[in-house]
């Protein structure tokens, strides 16, 4: 192969660093110490303020020991109620069934123990209600969440509330 004599040989230039390396250096060793402090605040933070949806006065242990796992059902038997009447002044009825989710074996064991006053809080819940409030699903919605802050009200006085999770409609029939 022969060299062509319209190209010309370029110099190579050799570039030898002095003292600029040391600056680079210094600049990867500050921000890797930003991060390694920055990671250590926020697990420091994390570990002393634990979870914030964690009751007062509940050990962690059990709120820990019940998040485990597959969640537990207790079914409710159903419930047939006169409903208030409506503009017609016609009689109405509901026919609920529902399930609660609970988070521990000994919230099914206390609501099922519990039963006659669960029972006895949601028919009075329940007849106080028109058809058409819970017809459409925001009332049956607005339904649930009162049906659960009747469960969770304390069963004896001055006692801990319960921890249900929610309410799972099963059967829903106006008539």
């Amino acid at each position: 192969m022969k060299a062509n004599p319209k190209m010309k040989a370029e110099p190579k230039v050799e570039v030898v660093a002095t003292g600029g390396g040391k600056k680079k250096m210094m600049i990867i060793i500050i921000i890797a110490a930003v991060v390694v402090l920055a990671l250590g605040g926020g697990g420091a933070w994390f570990f002393m303020h634990g979870k914030s949806d964690e009751a007062p006065g509940k050990s962690g242990a059990k709120h820990k020991e019940a998040s485990k796992g597959p969640p537990n059902y207790v079914a409710i038997d159903p419930f047939t109620v006169n409903l208030q009447p409506g503009e017609s002044g016609a009689e109405q009825y509901l026919q609920l069934a529902f399930t609660l989710e609970v988070p521990s074996l000994e919230d099914v064991e206390n609501i099922k123990n519990n039963n006659a006053k669960v029972r006895s809080r949601l028919l009075l819940l329940l007849s106080g209600k028109h058809a058409a409030d819970i017809n459409t699903p925001e009332g049956k919605k607005q339904l649930a969440a009162e049906i659960l802050a009747q469960v969770k009200e304390p069963f004896e006085d001055k006692g801990t509330p319960q921890e249900v999770n929610d309410v799972l409609f099963t059967s829903f029939i106006i008539q």
